[in-house]
């Protein structure tokens, strides 16, 4: 049997064809925009986008020229995702790459910490529940996260003068989150779970969660005084402010850790 497009079909394939035209024409000088813009403020975040071979992946996170930084900063997020996975290696802010901490068994699921968070957070929601991302099975991806978010928030911070006044973003939520999680899975291994206590306190899985741990703490900091970039960071840190240097997080650093969220907390 021959198909034979009727008139309707084919005036909605030429109406799709039209939108589709239109859309790209509009969306270039969008991107155009958004990467020049990327380059001039946040060169960290614009040397994601070059390292990246895949450019027009980028860009297709950049979807609204009326949240062009909202567009830019999730496409960075996804990039360092993506380089992370190409390079094996956790793509630092500052160009350096670590190596990533592996899937193996000596390390518990980061879902076994969900309980000490409440439920009702879309960042547990999203990262320490089975079947939502792999950062609820694997350590090393729920530090792939916690790097992802740094670079977020990086650029957020970066890129803010952009921004349209009094637009609630969660940048700092998300790293605020992710910096909660870790802690709370470094205390539960210390206390509870000696095999990945004793993994984590190997040189080379140390050096990767320090480093990381430390470029959280200076975007958060840098963060501090940004308004409007979400509301429930100084929930998730105000437990980290309280750990010393004779807390298990305290103890794999080797000092405290800084209290970055310090603003949010008065």
């Amino acid at each position: 049997m021959t198909f034979r497009p009727t008139l309707f079909v084919i005036s909605t394939l030429v109406a799709f064809a039209v939108l589709t035209a239109w859309t790209s024409a509009m969306a270039r000088p969008c991107h155009s925009n958004a990467i020049s813009s990327l380059k001039r403020f946040s060169p960290d975040g614009y040397a994601v986008y070059r390292a990246y071979r895949n450019k027009r992946r980028f860009l297709g996170w950049i979807d609204s020229c009326r949240d062009m930084v909202g567009g830019v900063v999730t496409a960075v997020h996804e990039t360092v995702h993506m380089l992370t996975h190409q390079w094996d290696a956790y793509p630092l802010i500052n160009g350096e790459r670590l190596p990533r901490v592996p899937e193996a068994r000596a390390f518990f699921p980061p879902r076994l910490v969900a309980k000490r968070f409440p439920r009702s957070s879309p960042f547990v929601e999203s990262y320490l529940v089975t079947g939502q991302a792999s950062s609820a099975d694997y350590l090393r991806y729920l530090l792939d996260e916690l790097n992802a978010y740094a670079h977020d928030l990086n650029t957020a911070v970066r890129m803010n003068a952009l921004e349209a006044r009094g637009q609630t973003t969660f940048h700092r939520d998300g790293l605020a989150a992710l910096m909660a999680f870790l802690a709370a899975y470094i205390d539960e291994a210390a206390r509870r779970r000696r095999t990945t206590w004793r993994a984590l306190m190997q040189p080379q899985h140390r050096r990767t969660v320090v480093a990381l741990w430390a470029q959280a703490e200076d975007v958060m900091g840098r963060s501090c005084h940004v308004r409007d970039l979400g509301y429930e960071a100084s929930r998730f840190l105000r437990p980290v402010c309280s750990v010393t240097a004779h807390d298990p997080l305290g103890v794999l650093l080797g000092r405290p850790p800084l209290c970055p969220i310090r603003c949010a907390l008065q």
